[in-house]
């Protein structure tokens, strides 16, 4: 049940019959369907008492008078595998919500006002409820939902050639209609496999997993790019000027071409005035403070 109950001003709670009320669901439908009918003068009497003096009695005869209907209307959405129950309680609230609006001046019977209240509660309910996914969002789906089940012949997948009438008749595209029906007649899969016999079923959480997720790679990750970001740079600072500018341009600096530390002995060597084996020696003492100083900070 929704456990919806008060949704319009008088408490559904006032009704004398709900789903459930009476044991069970069969026993409910008898029930509703020995309440008598009003006849036009009684329902516009009843209409008139509820508008000009808020009577709460009149409208819940107005409401269990027609509860007949929304059993009729709820038993069309069966096929959507929701409760019968359920989707009678939900009928129920959207004729109540009929029965605040209807105006009995307009000489039009609460039927036919109300048929409409009920389905759209009815269909509310239904793209709520029956799949986790929402399968319809704008008003073209959702006129395509709720008619796809009754234009298709058959069981089996629909031709092009029904697809494209069925297109036509909605007034939608035909890879709408072959997407809906994809949707509508696939079966829900459970994310995690059942484990039977010790054995541990294939199922989509294995392969939807994501290893780059994973807690321990994320740390590490997250470590290395603090090491090669503000562990390289205050390491950097630790060096002077030249031993500085030599790793940079060996390890470091980037050229036009987007190539990392093209700068050669002979380059640095011309650059400070010394030989090529004095900046090599300066190189590797500094390599080696780097390494010191970035274990610290790991």
């Amino acid at each position: 049940m929704s456990g919806r109950t008060s949704l319009v001003p008088f408490n559904a709670g006032a009704l004398a019959l709900h789903p459930g009320s009476l044991g069970n669901l069969d026993a409910y439908i008898t029930a509703v369907n020995r309440v008598p009918m009003l006849t036009a003068e009684e329902e516009v009497s009843l209409a008139r008492a509820f508008r000009e003096r808020e009577d709460l009695d009149a409208a819940r005869q107005l409401v269990l008078s027609h509860l007949r209907l929304v059993v009729s209307v709820a038993r069309n959405y069966l096929g959507y595998g929701l409760p019968h129950a359920d989707l009678i309680q939900e009928g129920s609230i959207g004729l109540m919500k009929a029965v605040k609006r209807f105006d009995p001046e307009r000489g039009v019977r609460l039927v036919s006002f109300a048929l409409h209240w009920i389905k759209a509660e009815i269909h509310e309910f239904i793209l709520r409820n029956w799949r986790l996914v929402k399968v319809a969002t704008t008003k073209a789906q959702r006129k395509l939902f709720f008619n796809l089940r009754r234009m298709r012949q058959g069981l089996g997948t629909m031709s092009q050639d029904e697809v494209a009438h069925i297109a036509r008749e909605l007034n939608v595209k035909p890879g709408e209609v072959a997407e809906m029906e994809t949707r509508m007649t696939g079966a829900d899969l459970s994310l995690e496999g059942r484990n039977e016999d010790g054995e541990e079923e294939f199922a989509p959480i294995a392969y939807l997993s994501d290893p780059d997720a994973e807690p321990t790679g994320v740390l590490e990750r997250r470590q290395n790019e603090r090491l090669q970001t503000d562990g390289v740079r205050h390491a950097l600072a630790r060096l002077d000027d030249r031993s500085r500018r030599i790793i940079e341009a060996r390890w470091l600096d980037e050229d036009v071409d987007g190539n990392v530390g093209t700068a050669t002995l002979h380059d640095l060597a011309d650059e400070f005035g010394v030989s090529a084996e004095r900046i090599r020696q300066i190189e590797v003492k500094a390599l080696q403070k780097l390494r010191t100083a970035l274990e610290v900070v790991a």
